[in-house]
């Protein structure tokens, strides 16, 4: 099939590198752990645990994604 004649359907019309699917979005971290994240998705850095719920939860809700919490105050949001 011809890349003219896929159809859009979400990000599907983009190649596999620059899908969206599966992919972490996002990295949201307390800024006294920024040690501990890198990498080439955005990170948010916040100041306190209340501040990292807050934002995980918002970012998810924007980006459709889902948090996932790695267990040392750090999250990050992946679009399954």
């Amino acid at each position: 099939m011809l890349e003219e004649e896929q159809q859009i359907e979400g990000d599907s019309f983009l190649p596999d590198e620059y899908s969206l699917n599966n992919s972490i979005i996002a990295i949201i971290v307390e800024e006294k752990n920024k040690d501990k994240v890198g990498g080439g998705a955005p990170i948010f850095f916040v100041k306190d645990e209340k501040e990292l719920e807050k934002i995980s939860m918002l970012l998810a809700r924007i980006t459709l994604g889902m948090v996932h919490d790695l267990g040392n105050r750090v999250k990050i949001i992946v679009k399954h």
